[in-house]
């Protein structure tokens, strides 16, 4: 009997994993971006917790094969302002 090892991930996959609990920004293919909190990652789909208005906060989904490509949040600069 052979033993079957599981399939690598997708280097998309492997960065949104290791970005869980930040906040992220999604490059989407529409052209279109979008900025949260990566809250949860599963086969297909990420989940981004985003701002809606006052005090309303709505987490939504989005298809791996929606996105282009996902970036960290820098951090802020030291300085005057």
């Amino acid at each position: 009997m052979y033993r079957q090892f599981p399939q690598p991930q997708p280097p998309l996959h492997q960065k949104a994993r290791s970005l869980l609990g930040r906040p992220v920004g999604l490059s989407l293919k529409s052209g279109q971006g979008v900025a949260g909190v990566l809250c949860q990652v599963q086969a297909n789909e990420v989940f981004i917790l985003q701002y809606l208005y006052q005090a309303q906060f709505a987490t939504f989904h989005y298809a791996f094969t929606d996105i282009q490509d996902i970036y960290a949040f820098p951090r802020c600069t030291q300085g005057p302002y």
